[in-house]
């Protein structure tokens, strides 16, 4: 259940930016995060299904990484998971037909074949691009930029008034959580041969990358506060804990997967992602 923050958060973020614009319905908010919660469950049982063989050398996984461990753990068959996966990716479409009658238009419904679509390429053939290479790219566009236009455009009917400056800092969080949720697995993408970001970068640069994309993040937040696009005085809390989470993140550089050490590393980066998403929502709805 970990991994629904990932999702509810950047589907808030986008009907905040809507509702910040006098946009927004509590209809559609439930039934935005109802395909959230669809869209986790492809997004767990699909990954867990392609993801089987390499989850099986894992013995460095977190709750941050490493899948659900239930076909590993001959929990479920894989028969069974792969079933629900598909039952999972058809109620995302029942839910996105019904976001798209809502605000009588198809938007909503070709994001979430978008996103279905950006999952199948990152673990399944043909692509499979999470064992080729740029898996990362995909969950950054994923999360960090069609989830929070399914949110918006589902409130607002279309993406003409949406905060690009908004998105360009929800792809950097994105791409930031990816990556740094890759570091624990890296001994075992590497015997299997998935090119993850930690496989083809090495642990510390990636681990240095994603502070530096993280410190990225936090001078956009800051830049936002300054030009007034954020007014809401509780951020500057969240800018705060950013920063020393940050810090935190530059004292643990360069340890190794299995360690408590790296696992503190990717909790602080993962909280880092998440809190300015969390933040600029509660901001925008009570601006």
């Amino acid at each position: 259940m970990p991994s629904q923050v990932y999702i509810f958060l950047p589907l808030l973020m986008g009907q905040a930016m809507a509702f910040s614009q006098g946009a927004f319905s509590w209809s559609v908010f439930l039934i935005c995060h109802l395909y959230g919660f669809f869209m986790q469950l492809f997004t767990v049982f699909a990954n867990d299904v392609a993801d089987e063989d390499t989850d099986r050398l894992n013995s460095t996984y977190t709750i941050f990484s490493g899948g659900s461990r239930v076909l590993v753990d001959n929990a479920l068959p894989s028969r069974t998971l792969s079933s629900a996966a598909r039952v999972s990716a058809l109620l995302c479409v029942l839910a996105g037909g019904v976001l798209a009658w809502i605000s009588s238009g198809w938007g909503p419904l070709h994001l979430v074949f978008s996103g279905l679509i950006l999952l199948w390429a990152y673990s399944f053939e043909p692509l499979r691009l999470s064992y080729r290479g740029g898996g990362e790219l995909l969950q950054m566009l994923g999360v960090g930029g069609v989830l929070p236009m399914v949110g918006y455009l589902a409130q607002h009917g279309s993406l003409s008034g949406i905060s690009w400056p908004f998105m360009g800092l929800m792809l950097l969080l994105a791409l930031s959580c990816a990556m740094s949720t890759s570091l624990p697995d890296e001994p075992s993408d590497r015997l299997s041969r998935k090119k993850s970001s930690s496989v083809i970068l090495g642990s510390r640069l990636n681990q240095r990358l994603v502070l530096a994309l993280n410190a990225c993040s936090f001078f956009l937040l800051v830049l936002f506060m300054l030009h007034g696009l954020i007014s809401y005085t509780g951020m500057y809390l969240i800018v705060l804990l950013c920063l020393g989470l940050w810090f935190s993140g530059v004292l643990l550089l360069d340890q190794r997967p299995g360690s408590l050490g790296l696992s503190i590393f990717v909790a602080s980066s993962v909280s880092f992602s998440l809190l300015p998403m969390a933040g600029l929502s509660l901001a925008l709805f009570l601006a």
